[in-house]
């Protein structure tokens, strides 16, 4: 009886505990480059649960690219070592040339989740406007599954809308679950209860979502699909989830 009590106890806090969302990361030094001295734009890359701060080991990431006037340059091999939220991540820098809309985007090694018994791959990308350049900020990349930014992802005020389109494939996707943290870096906020750790929003039927941010800082929406191909683990096909992850800076006004 006492072993029966001890099991049920331990489910009902499985049940009672929700997984933390998994997002790709990749941050970069500065969104906006406005003179020369910050046109080295140092980017952190990592697999993490940002609201709360819990870092995961990331594997070398299958490909990272700089994607800039419709050419993409391979960062790749210049990857190196470093730890985000005391977990292995990496780490690489890129000279800004010329004025431009850079989109860095991330294609990482599939990541096995036991707890879902699946593969993660998020595929994910974020912007960064050079020298007042603000063209071009809305095409999409070309990856497997991506949001594409209705709203531009650079220069916004905290309290603003955020659109974003949801494709696979190339494809709107219709009524896609969007997940949305923000990357608590210095610990700032604490959600009210669990719920409030992840947001949840709905896309429409052409794959379109709306999000009001609330406060300053950086914020990553995630678009969850199931990829059509599986990935063998221990000899077993598994299903991969694959994520469009995008991440925008939202600012709080100066005052005079």
């Amino acid at each position: 009886m006492q072993l029966r009590s001890l099991l049920l106890g331990a489910a009902l806090t499985a049940l009672a505990s929700p997984a933390l969302a998994h997002f790709g990361m990749v941050i970069p030094s500065t969104p906006v480059v406005e003179d020369k001295n910050q046109a080295t734009v140092d980017l952190q890359i990592s697999f993490s649960h940002p609201m709360e701060m819990v870092g995961m080991t990331m594997a070398k990431p299958k490909a990272v690219r700089v994607i800039a006037g419709g050419k993409a340059e391979d960062l790749t091999t210049q990857l190196t070592p470093t730890t985000v939220m005391d977990k292995e991540a990496w780490k690489v820098s890129y000279a800004v040339k010329k004025p431009g809309v850079y989109q860095f985007v991330l294609e990482p090694t599939p990541y096995f989740e036991p707890a879902e018994d699946s593969y993660i791959v998020h595929y994910t990308k974020t912007y960064v406007s050079a020298f007042g350049e603000e063209e071009g900020w809305d095409e999409p990349a070309g990856l497997k599954t991506e949001i594409v930014p209705l709203t531009r992802p650079f220069g916004n005020y905290a309290g603003n809308v955020f659109q974003g389109q949801v494709l696979a494939d190339g494809k709107p996707v219709p009524g896609a679950t969007v997940e949305i943290e923000h990357y608590n870096q210095d610990k700032a906020y604490e959600a009210p209860n669990e719920l409030m750790v992840t947001q949840v929003v709905k896309a429409d039927k052409n794959g379109v979502f709306t999000y009001a941010v609330p406060f300053p800082g950086w914020w990553g929406f995630a678009a969850l699909t199931t990829a059509k191909e599986k990935i063998a683990h221990d000899g077993k096909p598994k299903p991969v989830e694959q994520g469009a992850v995008l991440w925008a800076e939202f600012v709080a006004p100066q005052k005079r």
